[in-house]
């Protein structure tokens, strides 16, 4: 059987895709997975997401591991605005300029100091070191490959103060069913305008465990449309092979957890792994 299995949506009429191209509408393959949380994605990401973080699991990460604490992946500032709030000391990194440039107004809008770094994992490069350091949510999946994964490991070691920890969720992710392909998740926004993002083509290689779903952003305000397509781009791991990379780089697996923080069945498909630097 092929490991590669690719399902698209039919064309949409020649009339549209012209009418597409003249506009200048952004296409998925014109732009760089780093690049995915910019422009209107970044816009409609906080009215169109299908699921927020509850605070209170991060919060009582960093009582048991210590602070300072750093969030990768902040985004647009949930949890990290609610932590802050709550008088933690965390800091917050993303790859994306759009989505700091959010978390920071919402920050100021509600009278918070909050210290966020433009930067990617794989890359980190902070002034300082951190007891907790932590993703809310599976972000690590959007690690295209085993080797930037293994740099973003080292460079969450060498920023673990002595003592630290590291909390890493990841999932496995489900191919995108048959009938959902093509049928929006939509919103309204103040204003009126109609919001949705819609899957309409996926590219999954369970060899090289990677899923690629085409996302279609759209925003229709006063009867005139924007749309932009982005590649969603997912990198899964298996509980087994994520251990082996984390001790790869010098990070001892503390534990495996589930959602409800029991220890994670072995062929669970969501686990959080914690983390600890082997010397310590």
């Amino acid at each position: 059987m092929d490991c590669v299995q690719i399902r698209r949506l039919p064309e949409r009429p020649r009339r549209y895709r012209d009418a597409a191209r003249l506009s200048g509408r952004e296409t998925a393959e014109s732009v760089e997975p780093a690049s995915f949380y910019t422009g209107i994605v970044a816009e409609l990401y906080a009215p169109l997401k299908s699921a927020s973080q509850d605070p209170e699991s991060y919060a009582r990460f960093i009582e048991a591991s210590g602070q300072p604490a750093l969030e990768l992946g902040c985004g647009n500032g949930d949890p990290l605005l609610e932590l802050r709030r709550r008088g933690l000391d965390v800091d917050g990194v993303d790859s994306s300029a759009d989505m700091l440039a959010i978390c920071r107004r919402r920050a100021a809008d509600d009278g918070l100091d909050v210290t966020v770094h433009h930067q990617a994992m794989e890359s980190l490069d902070l002034p300082r070191r951190y007891r907790s350091i932590f993703l809310a949510g599976p972000t690590f999946n959007l690690l295209p490959d085993d080797t930037t994964a293994t740099r973003a490991l080292e460079r969450i070691r060498d920023h673990l103060d002595e003592g630290g920890s590291a909390l890493v969720p990841l999932f496995v992710p489900t191919p995108t069913a048959e009938d959902a392909l093509g049928q929006p998740r939509s919103a309204t926004e103040p204003d009126g305008s109609t919001i949705s993002v819609t899957a309409i083509a996926e590219e999954r290689d369970d060899e090289a465990r990677t899923q690629r779903t085409t996302l279609r952003y759209e925003r229709v305000t006063a009867g005139r449309r924007t749309t932009v397509d982005r590649p969603w781009v997912l990198h899964w791991h298996t509980q087994d092979g994520f251990r082996r990379l984390a001790s790869s780089v010098g990070l001892a697996t503390v534990a495996v957890l589930d959602a409800a923080g029991r220890p994670a069945k072995e062929d669970a498909t969501v686990f959080v792994f914690w983390l600890q630097s082997e010397s310590q």
